[in-house]
């Protein structure tokens, strides 16, 4: 493709050759492998992981690998493991999925295809979805469009009678090889009844999970045979035509497009995911609780337990006759008192039930006095939400903002947290056409995508297969043959990426307090992930305005700043400074432009006007001041007032700023367990207690391919 490097291309190219030609496949494997076993001997450790990446991939979408094969990768893994992050994180997690392989091929495509198509198993209940967030206010309307129209393609091209097939082909060819008969057993399977259908699916499922325990391969295949006997008839599996492999194909992954419109939405759809309406006994009730609607702080917490109250609405009559027959599921957990308050209930009722000593399960009759309550049974992330943000920084800077409203909610009321595994994908796009009215002024595409160009530099497998689609979206967006291309493309690079990026980079999210001119005006607190911006306001009236050019005419352009700071060092010792200069502005970012710059400091830089006097006048020059910091402080003592922007966002510009406090922000649940803990030991001034174990900092992650190389 004339828009994309070779690298990403030929990537894309090759694992769709392997899926047109998929006798071809165990002839790929065993040559990644040479040239990843090359590349260890040569120290070529760059080449590791996109190799490494390339190979899984395949075996996933191969119809049978040899065991020999297999071992040798497994082995390649397990030296990884004597390697530095993240050659060893990933050498472990991929030693693990072919450990699971090698006893009962097909597990992983099985796996992926039961997740990503929400297949229902009794033997693998998990469900994985990718949701696409644009911002319709940086985007241009036709890459919407267009984005909307292909993944609803992609949707449609779908269906669960043909996902569940295709597990039952890949399986029982996995396990056979040359033997299945592919061609029959698909005629076989498009003949099967809806319910006999289900019942041969959950059949290979239970064969393939059942393989997990300890049996060895030739047990897998026995119950496998069996299986297949039971589908064609008795004829023996070596009878099948000598076609040679034909693969299955991977299923697109359930991915659904949003334009993110509401500041809620994120919480929303994860929520929906959880808990679908149509498996909500009241829809109305789940729509009443979805309302955006600032929840309430927790009560302080009661004596020395250090844990919050939660009001519990109670509707037991404490009657036993009261409680309803068995035979209304939707009413079981419901338990009403004659003329008392009637409450809608919802899904989200139960979020108390999470709360330490709030509740029991539902469906349970209270229990008797006296009689020991029985134990919760743990909660388990069942639901993968994938969430893939499209856009430049100034997305990412909503990003971040509704992951700390997230959090913050999530500490007050947990619901999402143990039930939900949220994962962030970023692809940057750029549009190609003029800004709309709510891009950021003087900006172009390299200073919009900071934080990809970072992702770029520290994970090379990411620059070439997700920021190359910065420019191609939009070209591929208004190309005439669009749907040609894309269907095959796109759809695929975005999966791609979200299957394999696994290693997250985290960023730190920074809160800032920002002090307005008018003293009955309460402080502002926001949050930023990539930049802050200050600039000298303009005065609007003109008495402030006269004076503001008599005091630039003697002092310069610009106004008074008091900069309060700890500076960081190599020796990580900081050093409270103070500052006190005439600055026309001041810049705050949290990216780092070299590669060995860390993450979690500020560059700092502060443009101050010097004023010079000699023969022929006074002359102003600017010098700017550049240092790095974690915390800052900047006061007007003129109380002149400038304005700040957020993550180049005009959208996210306060005015009549004459102070701002700008900090790490912490985690929600870190704060409401440091409350805690201070009130029951308040003489202690450090963290004590659970505190000491819990992440301090709120860092947004984002999956790429490495993570930092």
């Amino acid at each position: 493709h004339p828009c994309c490097p070779p690298s990403g291309m030929l990537r894309w190219t090759l694992h769709k050759r392997m899926d047109q030609n998929p006798r071809t496949s165990c002839v790929l494997v065993s040559i990644l492998v040479k040239e990843l076993e090359r590349a260890e001997r040569g120290d070529l450790r760059h080449y590791i992981i996109p190799l490494l990446h390339t190979l899984m991939y395949t075996l996933i979408q191969a119809p049978c690998i040899p065991d020999e094969l297999c071992a040798r990768v497994y082995d390649f893994c397990k030296r990884l493991l004597t390697l530095p992050k993240p050659f060893c994180t990933i050498g472990l997690d991929y030693a693990s999925r072919l450990q699971l392989e090698r006893a009962a091929p097909g597990t992983l495509y099985q796996r992926m295809v039961i997740s990503e198509q929400s297949l229902h198993s009794a033997a693998f209940p998990c469900q994985d979805r990718i949701f696409i967030f644009a911002d319709p206010e940086l985007l241009p309307e036709a890459i919407c469009r267009a984005l909307a129209r292909d993944t609803e393609a992609a949707q449609v091209s779908q269906s669960p009678r043909g996902c569940m097939s295709c597990v039952v082909t890949h399986a029982l060819q996995a396990a056979l090889g040359d033997t299945c008969d592919t061609p029959g057993l698909r005629a076989r399977l498009q003949a099967l009844p809806p319910g006999d259908l289900q019942h041969w699916f959950q059949q290979v499922v239970a064969a393939v999970e059942g393989s997990e325990g300890g049996s060895d391969r030739g047990q897998h295949t026995a119950r496998l045979e069996r299986i297949y006997h039971g589908l064609l008839g008795s004829s023996p599996p070596g009878n099948a035509p000598q076609e040679g492999l034909q693969g299955t194909p991977l299923p697109s992954p359930n991915i659904s497009f949003h334009l993110w419109t509401e500041d809620e939405q994120l919480w929303k759809e994860l929520v929906l995911f959880l808990r679908p309406l149509s498996q909500s006994c009241e829809p109305e009730g789940l729509r009443q609780e979805l309302e955006p609607a600032e929840m309430p702080d927790p009560l302080p917490g009661c004596g020395c337990c250090g844990q919050s109250r939660f009001s519990v609405l109670s509707t037991d009559s404490g009657i036993e006759r009261d409680l309803p027959a068995p035979e209304e599921p939707c009413e079981r957990s419901r338990l009403h008192r004659k003329g008392g308050i009637k409450k809608k209930p919802s899904p989200l009722d139960s979020v108390a039930l999470l709360q330490p000593g709030g509740g029991q399960a539902p469906g349970k009759p209270p229990g008797r006095a006296g009689m020991p309550p029985e134990p919760a049974a743990p909660l388990q992330r069942l639901h993968t939400a994938r969430v893939v943000l499209l856009g430049d920084d100034r997305a990412l800077g909503r990003l971040a903002q509704a992951f700390h409203s997230l959090r913050k909610r999530e500490a007050r009321r947990v619901f999402l947290t143990p039930r939900l595994d949220l994962q962030f994908y970023h692809i940057p796009v750029v549009p190609g056409q003029p800004q709309p009215p709510a891009a950021a002024e003087h900006a172009g595409p390299e200073e919009l995508c900071e934080v990809a160009g970072y992702l770029g530099r520290a994970d090379p497998w990411y620059e070439s297969n997700i920021n190359t689609l910065c420019h191609m979206i939009p070209k591929l967006a208004t190309m005439p043959s669009r749907a040609l291309v894309t269907d095959l493309f796109l759809t695929d690079v975005i999966a791609y990426y979200a299957r394999m990026g696994t290693q997250p980079v985290r960023f730190q999210v920074h809160s800032v307090k920002v002090l307005f001119q008018d003293p009955a005006q309460d402080p502002a607190e926001d949050v930023f992930l990539t930049e802050l911006l200050t600039q000298v306001q303009d005065s609007p009236s003109h008495r402030e305005l006269s004076t503001t050019k008599r005091k630039s005419t003697l002092d310069g352009p610009g106004m008074d700043l008091t900069v309060t700071y700890r500076r960081v060092v190599l020796s990580e010792r900081q050093k409270e400074l103070a500052l006190s200069l005439r600055s026309t502005g001041l810049l705050m970012k949290a990216i780092p432009a070299e590669e060995a710059a860390g993450l979690g400091c500020l560059t700092v830089t502060i443009t101050e006007i010097i004023r010079t006097s000699n023969l022929a006048g006074r002359s102003f020059s600017a010098v700017a001041h550049r240092f790095r910091t974690r915390s800052i402080k900047v006061r007007s003592p003129e109380q002149r007032p400038f304005t700040v922007r957020l993550d180049k966002d005009s959208r996210r510009t306060y005015r009549d700023v004459i102070g701002l406090e700008v900090s790490p922000c912490l985690e929600p649940s870190y704060c409401l367990q440091r409350t805690r803990s201070t009130k029951c030991s308040p003489e202690e001034t450090g963290d004590v207690g659970l505190v000491k174990y819990l992440p301090k900092s709120l860092l947004l992650p984002i999956n790429t391919f490495a993570g930092v190389i």
